[in-house]
């Protein structure tokens, strides 16, 4: 499976010494034809090239997932 990834933010994961997450765009992530997707991917280790957990989140649920998050902080 090829696909490009525009990286759009990183910063450091709180709570470890060399954690990041990182916020990207991919191109075609499930194959050729398939649509965009907002990437989050979370490292424990930055130098790790391959992060430990990461979610994919369609253009049309971004809004609800920013909602849903701004809900979870209230919580914490």
């Amino acid at each position: 499976m090829s696909h490009s990834a525009k990286e759009i933010k990183e910063f450091k994961l709180s709570g470890t010494e060399n954690g990041k997450i990182e916020v990207a765009i991919i191109q075609e992530p499930y194959g050729e034809g398939s649509n965009p997707v907002a990437s989050i991917g979370v490292f424990l280790e930055s130098s790790n090239s391959e992060p430990d957990w990461k979610v994919h989140i369609p253009k049309e649920n971004i809004d609800e997932v920013i909602e849903a998050l701004k809900e979870a902080k209230k919580s914490l």
